[in-house]
């Protein structure tokens, strides 16, 4: 009997990679989008047990403001997680950290720097199981979005149990401690990576959030560059340059 080789697994950053094949990003626009948000988000919080205290509605005014890009993450053309990134400037302060830790936010502001933070993090719970790789392809316009505006820095405002999860992939550093968050009602912390020097060793380490400058475009720019929004983004990490051998260097 002819003895069965095992086939190597394939290394995590290629499954990463892999998982973005049936994977389209919707920039939310209109009305009917937008309750969809709302009923995952609603989804999603309440079988994590983290719905805001008070909550009644799963939109909020910022969710429209002019430097936010909610965006709806489809699989096989099903609504399977949701994000929002906000693009915060010394000019432009609105996004959700802002609320949460006000003097960290705003110590990074008033020393210049520009700000990417992600919130309304919320994924499928039915989902979870059978795509565990959805963290990952959820978070992945919070590093584009830093590519595209040039920013200084990424927040997370998480759950202190989350926090290894972030300072282990995305390189973050802790801003503010465990702290109690009235408006939830339960600890978060703030964290925050240097994302213009941790993005070569990122990119090296996890091909998934390479892009395209196009797919940045296409994600982030401004609405009348186009003759109609887009309603489809396609991922473009397997296409995208791999990093430059100055990029390598730095990253070892």
């Amino acid at each position: 009997m002819p003895i069965k080789q095992s086939v190597p697994e394939a290394p995590f950053s290629e499954k990463l990679l892999a998982s973005l094949d049936h994977i389209e990003y919707r920039r939310i626009q209109s009305a009917e989008d937008f309750e969809d948000i709302a009923r995952l988000r609603y989804k999603a919080y309440k079988a994590q047990d983290v719905l805001p205290v008070g909550a009644v509605d799963m939109l909020d005014e910022i969710d429209f403001d002019r430097n936010a890009y909610v965006f709806g993450i489809h699989h096989y053309e099903e609504l399977i997680a949701t994000i929002r990134v906000h693009y915060v400037t010394p000019d432009h302060r609105v996004c959700q950290s802002t609320g949460v830790f006000p003097d960290a936010v705003h110590a990074f502001l008033d020393a210049g720097m520009t700000l990417i933070d992600p919130a309304r993090f919320a994924v499928d719970p039915a989902v979870v199981a059978e795509l565990p790789t959805i963290p990952y392809i959820t978070l992945r316009p919070s590093i584009m979005a830093a590519i595209h505006f040039d920013a200084d820095r990424v927040l997370q405002h998480i759950r202190p149990p989350h926090a290894s999860f972030y300072k282990r992939i995305f390189l973050a550093d802790i801003v503010v401690p465990p702290t109690m968050a009235g408006i939830y009602g339960f600890e978060l912390t703030l964290l925050a990576s240097r994302v213009k020097e941790v993005r070569p060793q990122l990119m090296r380490r996890f091909p998934l959030f390479r892009s395209e400058a196009y797919e940045r475009r296409m994600m982030f720019g401004n609405e009348a560059q186009f003759d109609s929004p887009p309603l489809t983004v396609l991922p473009t990490a397997r296409i995208a340059g791999r990093p430059t051998s100055q990029e390598m260097a730095f990253a070892e």
